[in-house]
């Protein structure tokens, strides 16, 4: 399926810094909880990602990573997940985190 730019232009991606993760153990699949610092425009915005088979909450601490902040909330058992943290599968399906190679400004937009 084709999309025109105007579509993609719609999905606001932006870059964010990790300020604190803890283990997520009552989400149904395993998960660990995120809250992630999107600069002054965005501010502070959770997620829960399940990403435990190549990440740990304290490996996470501090990492850019890639989200989507323009979705609405999600409500994952006693979590509301607000952004959409980005990822691709491995080999296995496990999933790896879309990350800049270099520190860029927080809130930066993906196009």
């Amino acid at each position: 399926m084709t999309i025109e730019y105007g579509d993609f232009e719609k999905v606001e991606m932006r870059v964010g810094r990790v300020q604190r993760a803890e283990p997520f153990p009552e989400a149904r699949k395993p998960a660990i909880k995120l809250w992630i610092d999107f600069g002054p425009e965005i501010g502070i915005r959770k997620s829960s990602a399940q990403i435990t088979v190549h990440y740990t909450p304290d490996a996470l601490v501090g990492t850019l990573v890639i989200a989507v902040t323009n979705f609405p909330p999600r409500q994952i058992g006693p979590f509301m997940s607000e952004v959409l943290v980005l990822g691709l599968p491995d080999p296995d399906g496990a999933i790896v985190l879309l990350r800049p190679d270099q520190d860029v400004p927080l809130g930066g937009r993906v196009f």
